[in-house]
């Protein structure tokens, strides 16, 4: 039995009944099934537009466990006005509609119950967010009240009571399971819906998948973008959501709010406190995952006290509006990320209040002293953790870093970030990547500003090996300025680079004279660039090339450095010159012993893919070389396994100009 006070809901019913079938929610629909049969109260919770609902209606419109039962929905639409008691008034009616009288104003344990209808009755209670809070006093007593009688609720956050089974409903995956072929349950749903507006083309994957990924997976999303592609193809909406998805519409919703995406969301901003509404939006300058340090420190003003911030942040993710990364109690605190529409729909926000530079500005500032940090870190010899500091803050870094290059924010703090996390670029493979912004930045600084001459040396030194002449240039407008500040650790590395550049032309000479003039000059422990130990290094490669005992000497000076004991990085190129001398003095198996050791220790310490690939080469070499003399092959010590935390990034090899 169905109570249809609500318009929408014949048509939502039929709707469902016509082929809207759920994809992509066969685990989900067995575990509500289960819960019903099995729990008196349970709650189907998510963010705006997972399908809460449509999976709460597909649970009860078969029967469960063979038992006959009698269901009376209460659907709360939006637009309704909530009045006080409102909620209770209907379901009052309902339920006397379904041959059980029972009012809570006037209930009576100790007398006996009414008789129930022929069935056990299922109150399924949908869609009641705008009143929430009677909701949890209405369930409660009717639970204790009636013992017979079970609830179903579909709410954005649980009820919070004692005996409340909760099934949380999630984005569709936007990936096939492994092993799995075939479309993912995302693209399965966007086709699906697509087709049954009459759409005809054969689908892209790429482009479908770009799609599903813009779109996280939201069964509401991809129902909304699944009515565009009538007007544009697969790819022109892949490109329209780049650029913001709270645009996607639908003429004729069946529920008001999902008119729009951007109306969904607004009806969950429309529950919220006020200081929640000022976390939300401000939030959205986050481009990734943030702690709640981090939350607290953007969001915090003259009208948000920093102790507010939390219980925001607890809301925002009960309601789906923010997801919580980690779990509770783990020993690293947990992350939290804003869904992509949720933070477009804050942006807005945020600039409709006229708070999104003062908070851009907070931002920047938090993210600077992150880069900060994590070079702190690797000067430290927490070196693995230095890398994983800036992967976790990695987007938010790199947001920071391309408002600066499009002229919408600071571009010396920009540029002072980029400068913290030259190892980064360096070590970890994004040499290309840290070259390109600072381009964009350098001719956005003042004249007179003291990083362009720090930024220039950065610059030649990522770019060296692909632009050398560019190199070159950077160096001679960058060196004057190291003499008259009397930097002795930029100088130190402006030679460096001179002695890359010098290798690179093929001029031993002047590169060994470069690369021991940068060993004497930069300080040891100077922050900002590579110690000393690596200049020397570099010098022992070049030297052992015609004098394999001078550079045997200095891979072991470069060893001897007090610095040289926390750098990994370093540690693993000077052993690397170590097992090149020994490999230019003939010394095949010595060399190949020291270079397996080292590559050993660097694979357990440190992702390092520049020095990695480096150890790797050279082995190859030695490998050939024993071939080539009839030499047995010794086995290679096998190398500790480390994981990967994240994507690789483009070596630091570096030169610079011409003085």
């Amino acid at each position: 039995m169905w109570n249809r006070d609500e318009g929408h809901d014949a048509r939502f019913v039929d709707c469902f009944r016509d082929g809207h079938a759920l994809v992509g929610r066969d685990g989900e629909l067995a575990a509500l099934r289960d819960a019903v049969a099995g729990h008196r109260l349970v709650t189907v919770t998510g963010a705006a537009g997972t399908g809460k609902s449509r999976l709460a209606l597909a649970a009860v419109t078969a029967p469960l466990d063979g038992l006959g039962r009698t269901v009376v929905r209460v659907r709360w639409h939006d637009g309704i006005p909530v009045g006080r008691r409102a909620l209770t008034a209907r379901v009052v009616r309902a339920l006397h509609g379904a041959g059980l009288s029972w009012d809570p104003a006037h209930t009576d344990l100790a007398a006996p119950a009414p008789a129930l209808p022929a069935d056990e009755v299922l109150l399924f209670l949908d869609d009641v967010d705008p009143v929430h809070t009677e909701c949890i006093g209405l369930v409660q007593t009717l639970l204790m009240d009636r013992s017979a009688v079970r609830v179903l609720v579909t709410a954005r956050r649980p009820l919070g009571l004692g005996d409340e089974r909760t099934i949380r409903l999630g984005p569709l995956p936007v990936e096939a399971p492994p092993g799995q072929a075939g479309p993912s349950p995302a693209a399965e749903l966007l086709v699906s819906r697509a087709r049954e507006r009459g759409w005809g083309e054969e689908p892209d994957p790429a482009a479908v998948a770009r799609v599903c990924r813009l779109l996280e997976g939201v069964p509401l999303a991809l129902e909304l973008a699944a009515g565009r592609l009538g007007e544009w193809t697969m790819a022109e909406l892949a490109a329209h959501l780049e650029s913001g998805q709270c645009r996607l519409a639908d003429p004729d919703p069946l529920l008001l709010r999902h008119r729009t995406l951007r109306t969904s969301i607004g009806a969950v901003h429309a529950l919220c406190e006020p200081a929640e509404r000022r976390v939300w939006r401000r939030l959205s300058v986050f481009a990734g995952p943030f702690t709640e340090a981090a939350a607290v420190f953007v969001c915090s003003g003259s009208d948000l006290a920093p102790h507010e911030v939390p219980p925001a942040l607890a809301t925002l993710s009960a309601t789906g509006v923010l997801q919580v990364l980690g779990e509770a109690g783990a020993v690293c605190p947990s992350r939290y990320r804003m869904a992509r529409a949720a933070r477009d729909f804050g942006a807005e926000r945020l600039a409709a209040a006229g708070e999104r530079p003062v908070t851009r500005d907070r931002h920047a500032v938090h993210f600077r002293r992150a880069a900060a940090v994590a070079e702190t870190l690797w000067n430290t010899g927490l070196q693995r953790q230095a890398l994983q500091t800036v992967q976790d803050e990695h987007d938010d870094l790199m947001a920071l870093v391309h408002r600066a290059g499009d002229g919408t924010g600071h571009a010396e703090t920009a540029l002072e970030t980029v400068l913290h996390l030259w190892f980064w670029w360096a070590v970890h493979d994004h040499a290309r990547e840290g070259s390109d912004h600072l381009r964009a930045l350098l001719p956005r600084l003042p004249a007179d500003s003291p990083l362009l001459a720090q930024g220039r040396w950065l610059a030649a030194w990522l770019g060296a090996a692909r632009e050398p002449g560019t190199a070159h240039h950077l160096l001679s407008l960058a060196w004057p300025a190291a003499v008259l500040a009397g930097d002795d650790a930029l100088l130190g590395r402006i030679a460096h680079v001179h002695g890359t550049l010098a290798w690179q032309r093929q001029d031993p000479e002047s590169a060994a004279a470069y690369y021991r003039q940068a060993a004497d000059t930069t300080p040891g422990g100077a922050p900002g660039g590579p110690s000393p130990a690596v200049s020397l290094a570099a010098l022992a490669v070049v030297q052992a090339h015609r004098a394999p005992a001078a550079a045997a000497r200095t891979a072991r000076r470069a060893l001897a450095q007090a610095d040289c004991a926390n750098d990994v990085w370093a540690t693993a190129l000077a052993h690397y010159a170590r097992a090149f001398a020994d490999h230019r003095a003939g010394r095949t198996g010595r060399a190949r012993h020291r270079a397996c050791r080292a590559l050993a220790d660097l694979e357990a310490r440190l992702d390092a893919p520049q020095a990695h690939r480096a150890l790797r080469l050279l082995l190859t070499a030695l490998d050939l070389a024993a071939t080539a003399a009839g030499a047995p092959m010794p086995h290679p010590r096998p190398p500790v396994p480390v994981p990967r935390g994240g994507a690789p990034t483009p070596p630091a090899t570096a030169s610079l100009a011409q003085r």
